[in-house]
């Protein structure tokens, strides 16, 4: 019986959250076609996709691994910069822009889980606040990383340094990725289709894993390790699998926000950064994906619909937060979601007596 309700609760947050975003999809794409959309809003597109894929992927280790990171930007870091590289190196191989932004994703989620199987093995075995420190300190190191990175491309292929350029491009090659000044002049391939997809794929997998077999091990190592444990479940190996998911999806999602922007720099992918993603989880509620899907996408266009007031809009913005925080850790959102399941439990019930 308990195993069938968690099902229908699956099914039920697996159809809000695909409905939600489709529904979205369609109206954006009507008002787009219909001319009632600003310049500003519409360059808000891909952004938004990006931000809802880094919450609905950090909600994987915050909120159903119940591990705090403060580090995920520098996964979006890690995908954005090897997703440039991937599409300047294929741009004359593969001039079809969707497919090579694709590839270029796939690229970058494999950096990106990859950086995360090298963080996470040490990190994980770290909790709390230690966890958070570290995850931190990771991002910043990321940063700092790029800043001092070098890579061009020429007639021989791809040339690294760190720290100055100690390569030079034969003719015709050019700088992709240069040191402080990061990367320009980069080819805008990203669009909101692409920022749609991207999001239904990454539903489709995390809520297929959450609501799995390895979903129920990774949220039982979350609510007591040592329980876990007991019944053979390896904490580990299931942190680990959450953590370099959670990474991947970060650069996936790094990856079509910097194909978006003709300048890209270490810089939009700092210690603010993770934490507005963070703000993201917190605010549609921990372990709830439709809820991140609705906080990332509302708070990214919040500060711009609040422009006529330009005055006070930050001031608007900061008071909604504090008022949605409260509102998320007060009686009367549990007394509403008490009457909604006492609701939904008599219509079972009349059911059942039909």
């Amino acid at each position: 019986m308990k195993q069938s309700k968690n099902l229908l609760a699956g099914k039920r947050d697996t159809l809000i959250s695909f409905g939600i975003v489709i529904v979205a999809f369609i109206v954006v794409q009507i008002m787009i076609m219909t001319g009632n959309i600003s310049s500003s809003l519409k360059g808000q597109l891909v952004p938004i996709c990006a931000y809802v894929v880094m919450a609905v992927s950090l909600n994987l280790t915050v909120g159903i691994l119940g591990e705090l990171s403060l580090g995920h930007a520098g996964f979006m870091s890690v995908g954005a910069f090897a997703g440039i590289v991937a599409t300047t190196s294929l741009a004359e191989t593969i001039p079809f822009a969707p497919l090579r932004l694709a590839i270029a994703m796939v690229i970058g989620a494999v950096c990106a889980a990859i950086a995360g199987v090298i963080v996470g093995v040490p990190v994980l075995r770290l909790k709390g606040d230690y966890l958070a420190i570290v995850t931190l300190a990771f991002g910043e190191i990321i940063k700092n990383i790029v800043g001092v990175l070098y890579i061009g491309r020429d007639s021989s292929g791809l040339h690294f340094s760190l720290i100055e350029q100690k390569f030079e491009l034969a003719e015709g090659g050019k700088m992709i990725i240069n040191g402080p000044m990061g990367v320009s002049g980069v080819t805008k391939i990203s669009s909101f289709t692409a920022g749609f997809v991207l999001i239904l794929i990454t539903l489709f997998i995390i809520l297929n894993l959450v609501h799995s077999r390895t979903g129920r091990a990774i949220m039982s190592v979350r609510d007591n390790k040592i329980a876990a444990e007991s019944i053979g479940i390896s904490v580990t190996r299931y942190k680990l699998l959450a953590f370099v998911i959670s990474a991947a999806f970060a650069g996936m999602a790094g990856t079509l926000y910097a194909m978006n922007f003709s300048t890209v720099t270490a810089a939009k992918f700092d210690f603010n950064t993770s934490i507005l993603i963070l703000v993201f989880v917190v605010l549609g509620g921990l372990g709830n994906i439709w809820g991140s899907i609705i906080a990332a996408a509302l708070l990214t266009v919040l500060p711009e619909l609040l422009r006529a007031v330009n005055d006070y809009r930050m001031l608007i913005y900061a008071i909604l937060l504090i008022v949605m925080m409260i509102f998320n850790n007060s009686g009367v959102k549990e007394r509403l979601m008490e009457k909604r399941a006492a609701r939904r439990a008599a219509k079972q019930v009349s059911k059942e007596g039909l």
